[in-house]
């Protein structure tokens, strides 16, 4: 557990809270307005959505000087260039924040809904209604986008939440939540309903899991150090997924240029992120058909090649270093990519389940049989067919935003959108009834 330390103070509290009283006093406010948002109707917290994402337009300037501090600051302290990718904001980025919340804005309200309702033969109805979850603690690193992200969901599903980004991205994120007071206090909604810590004191995160009265669930988002040891001192529930070694899977019967330009992306589009590809698959049938220039564009992108022993006969190159287990079980995170021939589906997808995370898994293939097979057998939270892994986004699963993606079975599986965000709870509907 995290050293407790007082010596961090809240800047906006004049009685000079120690930390301890801070985060009791965050959780005790979290509690209070979860209960108002749980009420509040959809129009309401739409309206601050929009106000949000208007806020993050006007304000983009003051953001990205926000940002610039943190990356030199980052830069200077030797951040490697995964975790700078993840931290910097754009113009670009800063628009696509703005228009998450107005996604999330657009998105049905999953609160109140009442499902699977049927009559009993006493007569009484019985359903589900789907309710918010109460208070989310979020804790991340490096990406200021999932301030925007997790406070537009959270708003959206009902709960009120406390955010703790990482020290690196304390400008940044302490500028985002300026936009988020902003656009609640427009909407008449209490600007307590989304907290974001203002200490970069790492004994806040130890006060944050333990704080079972007030916050419902963990949300960790960042490395797997952080998430391990999240899990393992909570005692509170934790959505989480603590690695993304994903893979893709060229079939035998597999279209060839599909194959090339899917196994590409998956690699290339972008490297410091939990849905890239990490591992690369090949049916020995056709690997000496697809790998000579696969692995020539790679190298050509700056992509550190690892193989098996076939793949480097294959492809006759001494750059290709030889992979070894712990190339099997790698994250990256970086421009390397481990590669393996396989003698048939049946090996793929065994190997699948030694080494993946469990994350997302993709098969190229024009075998309709093959392809339903690898749905069925691939245990991962997405499972793809003839479609690049970086598709794993709750963005482009249509969710308006995702506050992570969950490798676990319970409660979420996969990007946690609003529904993951929601609980249910059973409803009855009754006529006087009074059981005999």
């Amino acid at each position: 557990m995290w050293r407790w330390c007082q010596k961090h103070l809240n800047p906006k509290n004049p009685s000079h809270m120690n930390l301890q009283e801070y985060m009791t006093q965050l959780g005790q406010q979290a509690k209070t307005v979860s209960r108002q948002l749980a009420a509040a109707s959809g129009a309401e917290k739409n309206a601050a959505l929009l106000a949000i994402s208007d806020a993050l337009e006007s304000d983009c300037q003051s953001l990205l000087a926000a940002n610039q501090k943190d990356m030199q600051a980052a830069s200077s302290a030797g951040l490697d260039s995964a975790l700078l990718d993840r931290l910097q904001l754009t113009e670009g980025g800063i628009a696509a924040m703005a228009e998450g919340c107005r996604q999330v804005a657009a998105l049905p309200d999953p609160i109140g809904e009442v499902s699977d309702l049927r009559y009993r033969p006493s007569g009484i109805q019985v359903g589900k209604m789907r309710v918010p979850l109460g208070v989310i603690g979020i804790i991340y690193e490096s990406r200021p986008n999932v301030t925007v992200d997790a406070a537009a969901l959270c708003l959206k599903s009902g709960n009120a939440t406390i955010l703790r980004g990482g020290s690196e991205a304390i400008n940044s994120n302490l500028a985002i939540a300026g936009c988020i007071k902003r656009g609640l206090e427009d909407a008449g909604i209490p600007t307590t309903a989304v907290q974001i810590l203002n200490t970069t004191d790492r004994a806040a995160v130890g006060e944050m899991i333990t704080m079972q009265e007030h916050i419902d669930v963990i949300v960790p988002r960042g490395g797997k150090g952080l998430i391990e040891r999240i899990s393992k001192n909570a005692n509170i529930p934790v959505i989480k997924h603590l690695d993304g070694n994903c893979h893709v899977y060229i079939d035998r019967d597999a279209d060839l240029a599909k194959a090339h330009a899917i196994a590409f992306n998956a690699k290339t589009h972008r490297y410091g992120v939990c849905n890239a590809m990490e591992t690369l698959l090949v049916h020995a049938a056709v690997a000496d058909q697809i790998l000579p220039q696969l692995c020539a564009d790679y190298a050509a992108h700056g992509v550190q090649l690892r193989g098996c022993e076939v793949t480097r006969s294959i492809v006759n190159d001494t750059a290709i270093e030889e992979a070894n287990q712990s190339d099997w079980e790698a994250e990256y995170l970086a421009p390397i990519l481990a590669i393996k021939v396989v003698p048939d589906f049946n090996a793929a997808v065994q190997h699948i389940a030694d080494y993946s995370s469990g994350h997302t898994e993709s098969i190229v293939t024009e075998s309709y049989s093959r392809g339903r097979a690898f749905l069925r057998d691939v245990d991962s939270s997405s499972v793809m067919i003839n479609a690049s892994t970086r598709f794993a986004d709750g963005f482009e699963y249509g969710l308006g935003a995702e506050i992570g993606i969950s490798t676990d079975k319970l409660h979420a599986r996969g990007p946690v959108g609003l529904e993951g965000l929601t609980s249910q709870k059973y409803v009855v509907f009754g006529d006087g009834q009074i059981r005999q």
